[in-house]
């Protein structure tokens, strides 16, 4: 599999030593903003590899290798990030939250829907699903008892009583 992941977007420089400041909400930034990870910028997917990342404030701020200067960076203010999906190195348990979507939902052996999207919030992320009527349940352990990947199942606990 060679599909390219969005990871954030370059919103500005940061000083004057060459560091980005990156909007992302990407589930494994611990995988991806790490020194050596090779992370690829727009759509003409150039490489570069990180070399140095730190939080400030609400912004991921990140450095690649071979820039340290601010003139050297600025051509890539306002350009999306992206990762080969091959190089996140996931565990066999573990999934992006893209991946749900087309995952049939279940509650007590009753098929409820079909997960068609996904909405982020400030507290969880909402799956967008699709039965006699649409709804969402929250991807939290309260409702969410198992995740099966390989079958492109969810089994939950109560998620008919979300629908309205």
């Amino acid at each position: 599999m060679n599909s390219y992941i969005y990871i954030g977007k370059i919103i500005n420089t940061f000083g004057i030593k060459g560091e980005l400041k990156v909007k992302s909400d990407f589930e494994y930034k611990n995988k991806v903003f790490v020194k050596g990870v090779k992370v690829y910028i727009t759509e003409e997917k150039k490489e570069e590899l990180i070399n140095t990342y730190r939080i400030h404030k609400n912004y991921d701020l990140i450095s690649f290798s071979g820039y340290s200067n601010i003139n050297e960076v600025l051509k890539y203010k306002g350009y999306n990030i992206y990762i080969k999906r091959e190089d996140l190195n996931l565990a066999s348990d573990e999934y992006l939250i893209n991946d749900l979507i087309g995952f049939q939902v279940y509650d007590d052996n009753n098929l409820i829907g079909i997960v068609i999207d996904y909405e982020k919030n400030v507290n969880n992320v909402l799956l967008k699903v699709k039965g006699e009527k649409t709804f969402y349940i929250p991807n939290i352990d309260e409702f969410i008892l198992k995740i099966d990947l390989q079958n492109k199942k969810i089994i939950t606990k109560g998620g008919s009583n979300l629908i309205l």
